[in-house]
């Protein structure tokens, strides 16, 4: 195992400590109603979910590291092709899951995630992933459309606003019918159903058990 798969890897390990750690403090919230994390000072930002915050951005800064280091160092190997997509699903995916309800130990005011745009962004996810899966078997590589860039880092956005409850846009939401984390939250998902959709009809012949030239691109 190479040290850009070692990075994967390690950061699939953290997303699942990360997991079992918001269920046991569930549990603990669960059995004593008068636990509460604090919000740090006036902020309106919650300890609990600033700690997620800083989390989410080291690991999004892993993702970026171990693929730099994968093309530089030419140490791009099955495993971790299998490995990165797996670990990027399961931080976004788990945030957003997480945020469709604030946590009764550390709510506070705190915004939460539309669970409309969390369905469709997790189904598209499921949906393309397994279109990818039928296409890679039958040598066919589904390059990234511009919608799908645009996606993950409208949706890296979205999940990093909603964190930080709005912050540091929350002071100007006041004056907008719409605040403007759940602004990015709407745009991810658009980003996120056009770029499936793009996907599908591009690439739905697969699933016919048709095969085409395999010169398609790659990710």
């Amino acid at each position: 195992m190479n040290t850009p798969t070692k990075i994967t890897f390690s950061r699939i390990i953290a997303i699942v400590v990360m997991i079992i750690t918001l269920v046991v403090l569930y549990f603990i919230g669960l059995a004593n109603p008068e636990f509460v994390i604090p919000n740090i000072g006036n902020s309106g930002i919650n300890w609990l979910y600033f700690g997620l915050f800083i989390f989410f951005v080291l690991a999004s800064f892993t993702d970026f590291l171990d693929g730099y280091l994968a093309r530089k160092n030419n140490q791009v190997t099955k495993l971790g092709k299998f490995l990165d997509p797996v670990a990027d699903k399961l931080l976004v995916n788990s945030m957003v899951i997480f945020l469709i309800v604030p946590a009764s130990y550390a709510h506070n005011g705190q915004m939460n995630f539309s669970l409309w745009c969390a369905l469709l962004l997790v189904a598209r996810d499921i949906v393309v992933d397994a279109l990818r899966f039928i296409a890679a078997e039958k040598g066919v590589a589904i390059a990234a459309n511009i919608f799908g860039k645009a996606k993950t880092v409208l949706e890296m956005v979205a999940v990093s606003l909603v964190l930080l409850n709005g912050w540091p846009f929350i002071y100007f939401d006041a004056t907008w019918p719409v605040r403007i984390a759940d602004i990015f939250v709407y745009l991810a998902t658009l980003a996120s159903v056009i770029s499936g959709v793009i996907y599908m009809v591009k690439y739905g012949y697969v699933l016919k058990g048709s095969k085409k030239d395999g010169s398609e691109g790659s990710k």
